[in-house]
């Protein structure tokens, strides 16, 4: 009866201990299932590197690598609980379906993100690691082939690495990936790594030990499993327990070890010495057809093949199929470890079959940093205009420029389509709601139309809108409406750097300056009732309107040159005098449109009003509309007036009354002289804050270059041509290269910013466009400004004719 009873009792043990078996390996799995749910994928993103380096570079750099996986050791020996899995790190070189770029990934548990981010970034300072929702590989209709790599020798043994190699690893590797079409074909090399509690060093003894005695390295790792492992193990029981005494046996006579066997022991040694980590290597690959996914997987096989060598270890594929393959893709994608898969790798053969692009790498297509990423100054404004976003290491910081730094003025460079425009948008929406002075002068059109739209309502009556294209409602504009000999002289001497501007020097000279200079101060002698440019040619040809001016002069020099100089003057000379300045005003004064803006004697617009009073002055200058030439005058005359307001202000009011007027100009070169300069370098005196915004370097005169150079306080750099980036990276090094400034995405800069009063070290910004703006209220304010600051084309026309006696 006993018997059947102790029988009871082990099949009740037996059923009890398969029980929590079951448990604990549901739970284990659960665990497994659980913690891949829990992934983060990381995209890492590198600069390319352009530099050749020499082989000791490269050792060092990919040393790097080596001890990034050491530092995972300890990190990832931090478990979460005793039914959860010593957590593992993956590491993805793949290519999706969708597109045939090469991108490396990382996933890590969701718990030590932030730690493996922090490691990853302290080692590779350039690293950009993004949290990217996950990516497919496999085609939809298609084929997939996977297969796993797998140690021909013991693990003690290492493969060849990198320190040996003489080329690039990682080059064969991406190379193998790097011919898979844009759409329909997908591969991925996934290598998991978690630590080992398991040490090698006494399998190391073991074989060393045999290797000594003569042994070949396949019969010295015999004695590491079988029946010889497990009689050891017996008796190192007994010899334990002490139910056996330890016989003492003559030393072993060693012979004398081949190179070979010198070899193998010495890597033995080396790798038993590092860390260890438990390692799953697969690869997948999909098509359309299976034959072309096998194809893809050949390929990718192929490149581990770099590491045999004759006395080492190496890699051999070994090919999934049928159900096990399916399993394959399972654990693929949800990024499980296979203890049946398992291989036993040091951190050295790590960083051998896998490391990031840290050293040059030629291969095509792989997904790589365009340009660097830095960290904005600790000490930021929290008020002022927004330019943008910086995004650093995870971390977003709002990037905002005060008012007292935009005195010093802001360069704004970049090609087109890159963002310039946007910045300038969200920074004169800001203005506008903030209830600033504006004015933008847009060569293009699309600029001030946009911000029309977004004018709140509460500022629609300060919209000044100068719309040269809009015909029927000219608004007047005449350089030579000026009070004070001051104004007077600084308009003639911008005027006469205006027609320098628009025409081939040559074609100027001394006496066109001094015909054109004397000609001016006659048309303002009369400041209740001036002349303007088209009455320029007239004033040479009509004697009579020329005696009707010469009532008002009072400067006996002006007298002189008409009762005098010009008295003298043959018809000859008085003939091709003429053909000189009819070649340069007479195209402005034979275009209608031209003409009934420059020839009313009174502006429609009072500049010192505008910037005094905070108005909005949006000025469209559509070259496409106006024609190249007639556009440039237009905008030099608005900024030659803008500067008259202001340097009238500096003498009329106190410093600290002077309103802040922001002055937006895109393609700036087109409506500056050399006179700017004196508004860059005397920026707090007039508070005319100017925006500066151009395409490239080789736009500006000298003059100007130095003076933008020599005095703008901030500065944004989109991306520039080849040209342009030695030049501007003498602005931003050390910390961007010209193959930063050259490849930097579309609506991503780099600003040099005033914070403060001190320039800080460069950085990059993202920047957000506005929301698009409203048609309606467009027009509405189109209309508004019409009626308050246009006059109708008739009634304009009419006071024209009859100065001209028609």
């Amino acid at each position: 009866m006993i018997y059947y009873y102790l029988l009871f009792l082990l099949l009740a043990a037996g059923s009890i201990t398969w029980f929590v078996w079951f448990l604990f390996h549901k739970a284990w799995q659960g665990g497994l299932i659980f913690s891949s749910l829990n992934f983060i994928l990381l995209e890492a993103r590198f600069p390319r590197i352009l530099e050749t380096i020499d082989r000791q570079q490269e050792l060092s750099a990919l040393a790097s690598m080596e001890q990034f996986y050491n530092t995972l050791d300890s990190v990832l020996k931090k478990n979460k609980g005793f039914f959860q899995p010593r957590p593992s790190i993956i590491f993805e070189i793949a290519v999706s379906e969708q597109n045939d770029h090469i991108v490396f990934y990382t996933a890590v548990p969701r718990w030590l993100q932030k730690t493996v981010e922090r490691q990853i970034q302290g080692f590779f300072p350039q690293a950009e690691l993004e949290w990217v929702n996950d990516y497919n590989i496999f085609a939809r209709p298609g084929a997939f082939a996977g297969s796993i790599l797998k140690l021909e020798k013991s693990y003690v043994l290492p493969f060849e690495t990198y320190k040996t190699l003489a080329t690039n690893t990682l080059a064969i590797v991406t190379n193998s990936v790097s011919l898979i079409s844009e759409r329909g074909e997908g591969a991925a090399i996934q290598i998991l790594v978690k630590p080992t509690h398991f040490t090698a060093k006494h399998d190391a003894r073991k074989v060393i030990k045999a290797l000594t005695l003569g042994r070949s390295f396949g019969d010295a790792v015999k004695e590491l499993s079988g029946p010889v492992a497990f009689l050891e193990t017996l008796d190192w029981i007994f010899n334990t327990l002490g139910f056996k005494k330890e016989r003492k046996e003559p030393p072993p006579v060693n012979p004398a070890l081949s190179p070979e066997a010198q070899e193998i022991i010495k890597a033995v040694e080396t790798k038993t010495r590092q860390n260890l980590f438990e390692v799953n290597v697969r690869i997948l690959a999909s098509a359309r057809t299976i034959d072309r996914a096998e194809e893809i997987l050949t390929n990718a096989e192929n490149a581990f093949s770099q590491f045999q060598s004759p006395n080492l270890n190496d890699f051999y594929a070994l090919r999934i199929y049928g159900k096990k393959l399916k399993k394959l893709a399972y654990n693929f994608s949800f990024r499980l470890f296979n203890e049946n898969e398992k291989v036993m790798l040091s951190a050295e053969e790590l960083t051998s079959i896998f490391h990031w692009p840290i050293v040059r790498l030629e291969t095509p297509k792989i997904k790589l940093l365009k340009s660097k990423q830095a960290p904005p100054p600790a000490i930021m404004p929290s008020r002022g205009v927004i330019l943008g976003k910086n995004q650093y290491r995870g971390l977003e910081t709002v990037i905002r420029i005060d008012t007292a730094d935009r005195r010093r003025h802001l360069y704004i460079i970049g090609q087109t389509g890159t963002g310039k425009t946007s910045i300038m948008k969200s920074m004169i929406k800001q203005d506008i709601e903030a209830g600033n002075g504006v004015c933008v002068i847009d060569p293009h059109g699309d600029l001030v139309e946009s911000v029309l739209g977004f004018v709140p309502e509460n500022r629609a009556q300060d919209v000044i809108l100068f719309d040269p294209a809009d015909a029927e409602w000219p608004i007047g504009l005449n350089l030579l409406e000026a009070a004070t000999p001051q104004e007077k002289d600084f308009a003639i001497q911008e005027m006469i750097a205006i027609f320098y501007k628009l025409f081939p020097p040559e074609t100027m000279g001394p006496v066109f300056e001094h015909n054109m200079r004397n000609a001016m101060l006659t048309l303002m002698a009369d400041e209740m009732n001036p002349g303007t440019l088209i009455d320029i040619p007239r004033i040479f040809t009509d004697r009579t309107f020329a005696s009707s001016l010469l009532i008002k002069v009072t400067d006996p020099l002006v007298r002189d040159f008409w009762e005098k100089e010009m008295s003298k003057m043959t018809e000859q000379y008085k003939s091709e005098m003429l053909g000189y300045l009819i070649s340069k005003v007479g195209r402005f004064v034979e275009n209608t449109m031209m003409r009934n803006i420059i020839g009313q004697p009174h502006s429609g617009i009072n500049f010192s009003e505008i910037m005094d009073n905070g108005k909005i002055l949006l000025v469209n200058l559509s070259k496409g509309r106006l024609g190249e030439m007639n556009s440039t005058l237009l905008g030099l005359i608005i900024v030659t007036k803008l500067q008259m307001a202001a340097f009238k202000r500096a003498t009329e009011r106190n410093e600290e009354t002077r309103r802040d007027f922001y002055l937006y100009m895109d393609e700036f070169q087109n409506f500056t002289t050399d006179s700017i300069s004196s508004i860059l370098s005397e920026a707090r005196k007039y508070r005319l804050n100017l925006i500066m915004g151009h395409q490239f370097i080789a736009q500006m005169p000298e003059k100007i270059r130095d003076a933008v150079f020599g005095n703008v306080g901030s500065m944004v750099t989109f991306r520039v041509g080849a040209d342009d980036a030695p030049f501007l990276v003498k602005q931003f090094a050390p910390i961007f290269t010209e193959a930063d400034l050259i490849n930097i995405d579309n609506f991503h800069a780099y600003v040099r910013l005033l914070v403060n009063g001190a320039t800080t070290l460069p950085f990059n910004i993202k920047i957000e466009a506005p929301p698009p703006s409203s048609a309606e209220a467009a027009e509405r304010i189109r209309n508004l400004s019409r009626q308050k600051y246009a006059k109708p084309r008739a009634a304009v026309e009419e006071v024209i004719n009859k100065r001209f006696g028609k």
